[in-house]
């Protein structure tokens, strides 16, 4: 088990539609447990293949890994695990949404 240094959002937006959900939104608290439990093991969601990582978050992002988290109802949170030093273990939340629209992310 490794522990992330610090999770973080890709980007200001996606911080922003966080903090926009209500504090009472199921969605955000699942995100928060996801948030907490990829803090205490970076690596806990499932590795993503890299032959399936959809090349707009290789362009946009710049990463080589990418993760899913499977949150309840059908949810999923997207993340990348990046070293900026040789001490530091950033986790990058990128993205969460429906089943449905994982599917047409990932061309399932």
């Amino acid at each position: 088990m490794i522990k992330s240094s610090e999770v973080v959002f890709a980007n200001d937006s996606i911080e922003n539609e966080f903090n926009s959900l209500g504090e009472k939104d199921s969605l955000k608290k699942f995100l928060k447990r996801a948030i907490k439990d990829i803090q205490r093991n970076a690596f806990c969601g499932t590795r993503i293949p890299r032959k399936l990582i959809p090349k707009e978050y290789i362009q946009k992002y710049k990463i080589n890994n990418l993760w899913k988290y499977d949150l309840p109802d059908g949810w999923r949170l997207i993340y990348s695990i990046v070293t900026p030093n040789k001490v530091e273990i950033l986790a990058v939340l990128m993205e969460w949404f429906n089943h449905k629209n994982y599917e047409r992310r990932f061309k399932y």
